[in-house]
């Protein structure tokens, strides 16, 4: 008799989690509502840079001390980029106004926000942002990236027609010639790719300089960008995006991967490509659970809500004029659904740097 309870016990839990799993299918496949960067929501994203980048600390300066001397304030040591608890996050809140400001110039409080950005990214306070990378202890400082998030505010301030953009693209241009050249100085030494899911990610570091590159037509850096993608990632296959995400991911691998060398590929050599690498995304049922954050007050933790975001801009970068990946594009709007409204509600933890994330991948849902 136990045994006949236990056999019916075991039957029910089984058809009660198919029928999860089946809910959960509908759900994934129901069409999402296109996520839009208007006027409204472009005024709430930027509070969310304005309200960090003068805040100095918390910080966490990521330095390597070579002394008693090298102890100073975040302020100091970099006067542009203080604020929002590190320099990259600083960086990209910089980037967040800029391009919030380039597609509305109406922007509540437009003046004001372009009188802060002069002031911060300054010829002075450059001089000393540069002179900061000079230092023993400091050539590999934010690689890369930190490194890519600024060529991405070079970027954006290069393609903006306006005469605050001619100013703060020549100001910020002895930084961005060192960064370009510890690209170029970097890539031939590195021999492997760094495949993980939070900062020091390669192929992220190589699109938003392939970015860079592509826009100014630098073509060195572009080549050695395309050719060093080809070392490292022509000739996988089956990555394991089922792995994904890590507890505390903020980017997909395989994701950043593919929209890596959807950029610097051929056409045709791609979806080849990519159908070794990620065969998966073809069909058209594919399903990609959105990453979960149990506690948004937890600086580690948080990184989730960053790795929806980011899937959605490698989701859109993948499918753009691509007919049999359009499906993608409803996935990546509904990941973008999933952490919008939180990151207003966030904490310090996720609001100084998840605003940037959120507009870069809305701004990819015109792909």
């Amino acid at each position: 008799m136990k045994k006949y309870l236990f056999l019916i016990l075991a039957s029910a839990i089984v058809s009660c989690n198919h029928s999860k799993e089946e809910k959960n299918k509908i759900s994934n496949n129901e069409i999402a509502p296109k996520p839009i960067l208007n006027l409204d929501q472009a005024n709430r994203l930027a509070q969310l840079p304005l309200h960090c980048m003068d805040i100095e600390y918390p910080n966490r300066l990521s330095q390597t001390l070579g002394g008693d001397v090298d102890l100073k304030s975040p302020k100091t040591l970099h006067p542009a980029f203080y604020g929002c608890f590190d320099w990259h996050s600083a960086v990209h809140g910089h980037w967040s106004l800029v391009s919030l400001l380039k597609q509305f110039p109406n922007l509540d409080n437009a003046d004001d926000i372009k009188q802060k950005l002069l002031q911060n990214i300054s010829k002075e306070n450059i001089k000393t942002e540069v002179n900061y990378f000079y230092g023993i202890h400091n050539k590999s400082y934010e690689r890369t990236y930190g490194w890519a998030w600024l060529l991405k505010l070079a970027e954006e301030l290069h393609t903006w027609d306006s005469e605050t953009a001619r100013q703060l693209e020549n100001n910020l241009q002895p930084l961005t010639d060192l960064i370009v050249g510890k690209y170029m100085e970097f890539l031939p030494k590195l021999n492997y790719p760094i495949r993980v899911g939070e900062h020091p990610n390669t192929a992220f570091g190589l699109s938003f300089a392939w970015d860079y590159a592509n826009s100014l037509n630098n073509t060195a850096l572009k080549s050695i960008i395309e050719q060093r993608a080809k070392d490292f990632y022509l000739s996988d296959a089956n990555c394991p995006i089922t792995w994904e995400p890590g507890g505390t991911d903020f980017l997909s691998p395989c994701l950043e991967e593919a929209a890596l060398m959807k950029r610097i590929l051929k056409t045709e050599i791609f979806k080849s490509w990519l159908d070794k690498f990620l065969p998966q995304l073809k069909n058209k049922s594919f399903i990609l659970e959105t990453g979960k954050v149990s506690d948004r007050k937890d600086g580690s933790l948080v990184h989730l809500d960053g790795v929806n975001f980011s899937r959605s801009w490698s989701l859109n970068t993948i499918a753009e004029n691509l007919p049999e990946y359009k499906h993608l594009k409803n996935l990546a709007n509904q990941h973008i659904n999933y952490s919008l409204s939180s990151i207003f509600e966030d904490s310090y933890e996720g609001g100084h740097w998840l605003g940037s994330f959120a507009i870069y991948a809305l701004n990819t849902t015109s792909k």
